[in-house]
């Protein structure tokens, strides 16, 4: 008897987030894919002023923000976005596999 195939398991993708605010004292990057924790990406200033953090997550569609000095703000550089249960909007991202 033949044995079926298993599907392998979709991989962890690595995607670098970034948004520019060379003023800035902390910057925290939160969404569905870290439940909105905010201990668990903290994200870290290049010379530049850029803010960057790579995280390792599953395809799937995600929602984001940035929590700026005590203030939510939205990535400028990515326009795809959805209306939240605050009255504003969070970031979308579409992770392919």
């Amino acid at each position: 008897m033949a044995r079926k195939a298993k599907k392998a398991a979709p991989k962890r993708r690595r995607i670098e987030f970034s948004i520019e605010m060379p003023e800035a004292n902390q910057v925290i990057l939160m969404g569905d894919f870290n439940q909105w924790q905010p201990k668990t990406h903290p994200m870290r200033k290049d010379a530049e002023g850029v803010w960057r953090k790579t995280v390792m997550i599953y395809p799937g569609r995600y929602e984001y923000r940035f929590w700026v000095d005590g203030e939510w703000s939205n990535d400028p550089h990515n326009l795809e976005r959805c209306p939240n249960c605050f009255g504003s909007e969070n970031n979308v991202i579409e992770v392919t596999s």
